[in-house]
């Protein structure tokens, strides 16, 4: 039971260091670049103020689900994986589509670069880096453990 304890420790926070990903928009765009910018329709502050609000409370039910839902499940893990998931694949998808709705990932005013990459795909992709690797971890050290765990309970 103990390396069950370590491995579910583990995942939890490798998944803890994903959830970052509903933070960060609240903190970069809840600025006069993005929400409180005035040159901004309204209707479209409105909706990146929903969306940082839904992210938000996203970061907080996720928290939730990984470190204080009772009793301790697999699910939970897995919930979590994919709700970020979500998210993650949501930024992509807007990525993809940017031109047919006529919006940029890149603001050359306000955004920077890290290696030679705009910062937001700097970040997503090394966020996807992390969701692929805790998937991994999920199916090949946590979820064989649980299984063996719980079959051996009576």
């Amino acid at each position: 039971m103990v390396a069950i304890s370590k491995r579910f420790r583990v995942a939890q926070v490798l998944l803890t260091i994903g959830v970052f990903e509903f933070f960060g928009p609240i903190v970069r765009d809840t600025s006069p670049t993005h929400l409180l910018n005035p040159e901004w329709v309204g209707h479209a502050r409105f909706h990146l103020a929903w969306a940082l609000v839904f992210m938000g409370l996203s970061g907080v039910c996720n928290i939730y689900l990984i470190w204080f839902r009772r009793p301790r499940q697999l699910s939970s893990l897995y919930i979590s994986w994919a709700w970020q998931a979500c998210n993650i694949f949501g930024f992509w998808g807007a990525s993809i589509l940017e031109g047919a709705y006529g919006g940029s990932i890149v603001d050359p005013t306000f955004h920077f670069t890290v290696l030679g990459l705009n910062e937001n795909v700097f970040a997503f992709a090394t966020l996807t880096t992390i969701l692929v690797i805790n998937l991994v971890y999920l199916k090949t050290r946590l979820e064989p453990a649980w299984k063996a765990a719980t079959e051996s309970t009576p």
